[in-house]
């Protein structure tokens, strides 16, 4: 007999791991609730707290600034290219 995975949605997890953090109930009171084994609401609240230092850090930020200024950069690189190109064109072209 096999067994088919359960999926659970983005909303639904942050839900019961804030239901956990509140500590109102007890996480065998919630799995009870949810019907979902304990030790899966374990791992959803460790997830949860490993990655909140992530949410307080600028390293997105930065990460995403250094790939811009890179697409900017290139973008620079690419209309001096052009302009370059251009001003040859016009003057083979006789038009300059």
């Amino acid at each position: 007999m096999s067994s088919i995975r359960k999926h659970y949605s983005t909303d639904l997890k942050v839900k019961i791991v804030l239901d956990i953090l509140k500590e109102e109930k007890s996480v065998t009171q919630l799995a009870s609730d949810y019907q979902i084994h304990y030790s899966q609401l374990l791992k959803w609240k460790k997830q949860a707290l490993e990655g909140l230092p992530g949410v307080f850090s600028d390293s997105k930020t930065e990460a995403l600034k250094t790939t811009h200024e890179k697409e900017v950069m290139a973008l620079y690189q690419e209309i001096g290219q052009l302009s370059t190109q251009m001003a040859w064109l016009k003057k083979k072209s006789g038009l300059a």
